[in-house]
């Protein structure tokens, strides 16, 4: 009867210290995804405190998260002085088309790598990931030459001496788009071509053995397969075009764009409400900052968006496909 007891109490102990192991791994879980979730986070939240406060509250030290008087007028003037649904527009086409384009391209080379033997394939794949390394500067004044005088191995120019002038145009970005060598193109290539090496070749040769060929089996068999590869690679070239500064001020200089207009937006806001007679509360740095927090704002609130539509499938394709950082 004591050795139960005994035996009872020492059960109890044990299950009081698995029970104390899982809370302190759970509290510090939590304060780790707290510790995240504040450094990802309070950025975002700084510059929407930010954008709604009044001029004074500037330059009130008593005030740092709240504003005393929240005011929409700071959306109002940059809403109007970035032109920002026409910019919208302009940037909306562009990133859609650009992302398709390049999910195609992609999609097409990395099957290829991976599912087909061909000399020279490891040293196709390996300039695919060196141009992970390769900054776009190094490349930029070649490839602007290249667009504004365009020409087709020398085909083009039997029609326009000196070639085509591309700049400006859609053009620059469709073409280097269908070839996979876009913004990033390197990255879904690599991301793709491990979705297609992922998948069981039993699929493909019960394709062929059904009569299917080469093109119904990637559009039929592993295209459906691969979804979760598919949307991540349009997200991340989704978010990156919609972001992009570099390429669209070089292939589309003078073109209204969000990037663009938020970048001279603080500028001609100060210059329309003071008239060159600025009081100094509309002057230095901190208003401009307002402006600029303001106009990121509206940048990125589709972008939002769109992750909240899409946040689900965007958790599941990282984590099928093993992306982290």
């Amino acid at each position: 009867m004591k050795n139960s007891r005994v035996s009872s109490v020492t059960s109890n102990i044990k299950i009081d210290k698995i029970k104390l192991k899982k809370l302190l791994i759970s509290i510090a879980r939590t304060v780790l995804l707290l510790g995240i979730s504040y450094i990802i986070l309070m950025p975002l939240l700084s510059k929407f405190s930010n954008s709604l406060m009044p001029v004074r509250d500037l330059y009130d030290q008593t005030v740092k998260w709240i504003p005393r008087n929240v005011t929409f007028e700071h959306y109002s003037m940059v809403w109007e002085h970035m032109r920002y649904p026409s910019a919208l527009f302009n940037t909306m086409t562009l990133t859609i088309l650009v992302s398709l384009l390049q999910l195609a391209s992609c999609t097409v080379v990395a099957y290829g790598l991976a599912r087909f033997d061909f000399r020279g394939k490891n040293l196709i794949f390996g300039l695919v990931l060196f141009t992970l390394i390769v900054p776009p500067q190094m490349i930029m004044i070649p490839l602007y030459l290249n667009m504004r005088y365009f020409d087709l191995f020398g085909l083009l120019s039997l029609f326009s001496e000196g070639g085509f002038n591309l700049i400006g145009s859609y053009w620059p970005f469709v073409l280097t788009s269908i070839t996979g060598t876009g913004l990033r193109n390197g990255l879904f290539i690599y991301i793709m071509r491990q979705f297609f090496k992922g998948m069981p070749k039993e699929l493909e040769e019960a394709a062929y053995i059904d009569g299917a060929g080469l093109l119904r089996t990637f559009i039929k068999v592993m295209l459906p397969g691969a979804v979760p590869g598919l949307i991540i690679v349009f997200l991340f070239a989704f978010v990156w075009q919609w972001n992009d500064f570099f390429f669209t001020t070089l292939f589309m200089g003078g073109g209204h764009y969000l990037p663009m207009a938020l970048q001279l937006v603080a500028n001609r806001v100060i210059q329309a409400v003071t008239d060159g007679q600025a009081p100094l509360s509309t002057q230095g740095d901190q208003y401009e900052s307002l402006l600029n927090n303001t106009g990121m704002i509206l940048v990125i609130s589709p972008l939002l968006v769109l992750y909240g539509f899409m946040q689900r499938y965007f958790i599941e394709s990282v984590e099928r496909s093993g992306i982290v950082g």
